[in-house]
């Protein structure tokens, strides 16, 4: 088989990586100076909680690559699995290099009215790890290790490209796929991370924005590049196919929901009552969306399908995934139905059929993160917190940083995507897609 250089390329990108780690001499801080408080501060419970946590986010990734990879035709079962899998090894060798001192170092921005605001972090703040260690950070994680804190972040990093695949399946080139990931990861992911997750970020301290779990940074992201990406590599040949293999999608929900207690109770990096609260109303949402899901189904004429119940089980995690700290148990209910309806009508909107969403990625995660942002900045608890409780402005603001966010997302994917297809094109032939990805990509298959 012959090699071609990009493949040779990514070999000396993963040498070199590889030789700099041997070689690298990280930086050792005192504790209880500077930035890091002393070991005495570390709480053994909370550490406890966030390494079963992030051992949970991690198991979402191969949850996800069974959901997916159980709905596309038969000829492209691995493929479509891969895809989620393979971003364990990339966004995590990424996050380590540059990824989380991107999104957690220090603050790089703009001033207003004497306020700096940070629009993404210094990417030689913690490049390898530097100064990541034993030490509680001050500000972002004062009760459990920082490397503890960096790791738990890094499995949302490692899922958020994952999520994307569903809307081009069945028809990209994998080599283009893994330069894809990387971009997104370093120009949307790092920056929407660090503008709502570090103290100092744009929309964390100026807009106010409220995202407990990763809504707008991990769900709004992917959807809107889900919907970049449908559009740009346009329609399958063949869009009619049975699910391969619907048992891997109810394993693959089964998986997600159960990670996704790591992903929003772990949010509350600690084992406290946030945490406990976040427990209960991600799973009460879940369970009022999938019902919803089903019993809108077949008022509207449809089948009652364990596809419909794994989907609307995942339209209500997203949706409470940015509230979860915030709302009451009850209003999570509320918030699983309303989100399952909008979902479950634009996933059957002619429009959104039209693109050629392969696994209605935009409709689910994307439009999922839109109302779990809106009905955070209406439900969420606490004195001018919400529209509800009083904050008339910071509704305002959310709504604001929603439409920010989602031009930012969705035309720097556009590009991204037409930056990628410049320089490997994207979309494989018309051969390859009629043989299927799991033969042409991979010389794999089911059979």
């Amino acid at each position: 088989m012959k090699v071609g250089l990009k493949w040779k390329i990514a070999f000396a990108i993963i040498t070199l990586i590889a030789i700099a780690g041997l070689f690298w001499k990280p930086v050792v801080d005192i504790p209880g100076t500077g930035e890091f408080l002393g070991e005495e501060n570390i709480v053994g419970s909370d550490v406890a909680w966030i390494l079963a946590a992030a051992g949970l986010v991690l198991l979402m990734t191969p949850g996800l690559s069974f959901f997916y990879g159980g709905m596309v035709g038969k000829k492209n079962v691995i493929s479509t699995m891969l895809q989620s899998f393979i971003a364990l090894g990339v966004i995590s060798i990424l996050w380590v290099v540059v990824g989380f001192s991107l999104s957690f170092g220090e603050s790089i921005g703009i001033t207003i009215d004497g306020e700096h605001y940070g629009l993404i972090g210094n990417p030689l703040t913690y490049p390898f790890f530097n100064h990541v260690g034993a030490f509680p950070h001050k500000e972002m994680a004062s009760t459990i290790p920082f490397v503890l804190f960096a790791l738990f972040q890094m499995k949302f990093a490692v899922i958020t490209p994952a999520l994307i695949t569903g809307s081009f399946a069945e028809r990209v080139r994998f080599i283009s796929y893994l330069l894809f990931m990387i971009l997104f990861s370093l120009i949307i992911y790092t920056p929407l991370c660090h503008m709502v997750w570090h103290p100092e970020g744009l929309l964390n301290k100026y807009f106010g924005v409220k995202d407990f779990a990763g809504g707008t940074v991990v769900h709004m992201s992917a959807g809107f590049a889900a919907l970049a990406g449908a559009l740009v590599l346009g329609k399958r040949k063949n869009r009619e196919h049975k699910p391969a293999n619907i048992p891997f999608v109810l394993l693959g929900t089964g998986m997600l929901w159960f990670g996704w207690f790591g992903f929003n109770a772990g949010s509350a990096l600690g084992a406290n009552s946030t945490a406990a609260l976040a427990f209960g109303t991600t799973t009460i949402a879940s369970a009022s969306a999938m019902m919803t899901w089903i019993l809108f189904d077949r008022i509207n004429g449809r089948s009652v399908s364990a596809m419909g119940a794994c989907i609307g089980a995942v339209v209500g995690l997203v949706a409470i995934t940015p509230a979860c700290g915030f709302v009451t148990i009850p209003e999570s209910l509320f918030i699983g139905f309303i989100t399952a309806i909008v979902s479950n009508y634009l996933m059957n909107c002619k429009l959104l059929k039209k693109i050629d969403d392969t696994l209605d990625v935009f409709a689910c995660h994307g439009m999922g993160g839109i109302m779990g942002m809106i009905l955070t900045a209406i439900f969420a608890h606490g004195e001018d917190a919400s529209l509800l409780h009083g904050g008339f402005g910071v509704f305002g603001h959310h709504m604001a940083a929603l439409l920010l966010v989602s031009l930012f997302t969705f035309f720097g994917s556009l590009i991204i995507y037409k930056l990628t297809d410049s320089i490997i094109h994207l979309r494989v032939s018309d051969r390859a897609e009629f043989e299927g990805l799991d033969i042409s990509q991979h010389n794999e298959s089911i059979d």
